[in-house]
Order: C-alpha cells, then structure tokens, then sequence
C-alpha cells in the first residue's frame, strides 16, 4: 500500500495539468481503496487489482473490477498506474497500459522519489516518446499522451518478459513480480529439505507462491495424500499448475489466508510467510499467518516454517501452539516446528 503522500501528489497533478477527463472511461491499474479513488467519478472508473486483499476491497467499496486475470483493459480517456516494485512487471504493466490506451489517452503514475521516481518516468518515456511531470511531497507524478507513433515494438517485447518463464536453470517456473521471481529462494529451499519424508495426511501450503514447497513435499513424502495451495497473488498462480505438473493430488486457492482459512482441516502446513505489507516491512503480517495456520491444523497437527533468523514470531507460535523448536538455524535462515495448535475455549 502507498502512502497517502502519493495519492496527494497524483490529485495535485490531475488538477494542476488539468488532466481529468469531462468524459471518457479511468482505468486505475494496481488499484487500491484508498479516499483518493473515493474522489474519483465512480460511474466511469473501472479498477483492477490481482492481489486478493485489494481487490477484495475495491469490491467491497462498490467499484467495477476487472476479473483477477485481466491483462487486457478497456480502452479508457485516462489511466492511473500504481507502479508494482518489481521493474519487468511495471514495464509490462505500463506497456499493456499504452497499448490499450486509445490515441490521446492520457497514462499517469507517481512514485516516492526514493522508490525509483525518475527510473518510473523513463520506463513511460521508452515507450511514449515524451513525458511530463510533477514534484511535490518527495514524490513525482509522471504522465505520456498516447500518440500514434508510440513505441509499440518494445511493448510487445516488454509483456513477453513478463509471461511465465523457466527461471534458475530451468529449477521453477516463475514471472516478474512474485517473490523470489527468479530463482528458488534460499529459505523455502531450506524448509524443504527439513521437512522429513514421513509426513502424511493432508497437507496445505500458506503463501505458495509459485508452488515450489508443494511440489517438493509431494515429489519426496509418499504418505501424503493431498496438497492446497493458498496464495493472494493471482498472477502466481498459473506457475503453480506448471510447476505442478504431473501430480494430481492438489489445489489451488486465489485466497487471503488470513482472512479465508479453512478450520481444522490440515494434519500439516508448510509455509513461507510474506513479511512486507506493500512495499513496507511487516512482522505482523508472518504472525498473522501462523495465527490462520493453528486455526487450519487438526488437533494434532504440526507446522512447519521457515523465515528470517530476526522476525519476531515466537511469540505467535507460543500463543498458538502447545510446542514449538527451532530445527535449522542457517543462512539466516530459521526452520521452525510447531505442533498440537491450542484451541480458543
């Protein structure tokens, strides 16, 4: 989530530039709920956001939302961009956002200046030829008019990139964006070689990711019957199904898991749980998911997580848990076993 300095600084930019259409469609690419699209005209705003929590939001506040998939848009007079953090997925994203546009449509973005500002704008120049700008509260606001001989070629080449692609030697399917887009992480790397062959039952995968712990879990335990994978991140999920392939004992969940668990229904979970809450870091966020995780665990069940050696989670896994030990201190990295989730009387 951006913080309201932002959506300050994209207001001023519209009014000053004069840059709100009278008439025409706004498309808000990456949307959030925030006051600053509650003053935009409702009627002609059309939103879209792949994140569960947001668009889960942006629904509940009443706006049209483009389905989670979406990488075509309505051709509208304006688009507001809110830049991902990832460069390749905001090239795509902006180059999806120019090609839609109709000629003369207007493509605006802001970022804070230390979140790349100026390295937004010439990504937008690349493809528009020419951009304006404007400074205020240590952020820019940056917009192109879609003119006819826009740099169309590079687009294309651009939305490539970002497709699903095989990453690290050909070790995960992947795409720009995801965490740990272009390479196996470390740590769920770690978390996989601990958890023992034995396990069994049914077993789920809190922030699957790209589904890199389901596959490796179902590849070397024989016992386990099933695997759900629950992820926020739409775009996530068809790397899931390609690098699921082959096995059939598992699903997918396009779920906000600490909101939409399910209840004692899991004889283990594996998990590596996001820290950031958009683009700040958040431990709370990693102890919200443990929370969801012992609600999720049958009576007897048992958690196993890796994160960051310094995230304070032990005191979650100790209200939630009746036992819990570190097994792998290394790289940084925790490996963490938690068993027999407490139950709220």
């Amino acid at each position: 989530m951006f913080d309201a300095v932002v959506f300050d600084t994209l207001s001023l930019a519209l009014e000053e530039a004069d840059l709100l259409p009278e008439a025409g469609g706004i498309l808000v690419l990456r949307a959030e709920a925030t006051p600053f699209l509650m003053r935009l005209p409702k009627e002609r705003l059309t939103c879209q956001n792949s994140f569960k929590p947001d668009h889960d939001a942006l629904k509940a506040a009443g706006f049209s939302v483009l389905p989670p998939e979406a990488e075509s848009f309505p051709a509208s007079a304006l688009t507001i961009v809110l830049p991902p953090r990832q460069r390749d997925e905001l090239r795509a994203l902006f180059a999806r956002a120019m090609r839609d546009a109709p000629v003369g449509g207007v493509v605006i973005a802001c970022l804070p200046n230390t979140l790349g500002a100026k390295t937004g704008e010439k990504i937008l120049a690349e493809l528009s030829g020419e951009t304006q700008s404007l400074s205020k509260h240590k952020c820019r606001a940056f917009w192109a008019v879609k003119a006819d001989g826009w740099n169309a070629p590079l687009a294309e080449e651009w939305i490539v990139l970002d497709a699903p692609q095989e990453v690290d030697d050909g070790a995960l399917w992947s795409r720009p964006g995801l965490f740990s887009w272009d390479r196996v992480d470390a740590g769920s790397e770690l978390l996989a070689d601990s958890v023992p062959e034995w396990i069994r039952g049914r077993g789920a995968d809190f922030g699957a990711g790209q589904g890199y712990l389901s596959r490796e879990v179902l590849a070397n335990c024989q016992h386990v019957e099933s695997m759900d994978l629950f992820e926020a991140e739409h775009r996530a999920l068809a790397c899931q199904r390609l690098n699921l392939e082959g096995f059939d004992n598992w699903s997918q969940h396009w779920a906000d898991v600490t909101k939409n668990a399910p209840q004692a229904e899991y004889d283990f979970i594996v998990m590596n749980p996001p820290f950031h809450t958009g683009r700040a870091d958040s431990a709370s966020l990693g102890q919200a998911f443990i929370r969801a995780a012992s609600d999720a665990l049958k009576t007897g069940g048992t958690l196993w997580l890796v994160a960051n050696r310094p995230l304070p989670y032990e005191a979650a896994l100790s209200e939630c848990f009746k036992s819990h030990e570190m097994l792998e201190d290394e790289g940084g990295y925790k490996i963490i076993r938690a068993e027999k989730p407490k139950r709220k009387r």
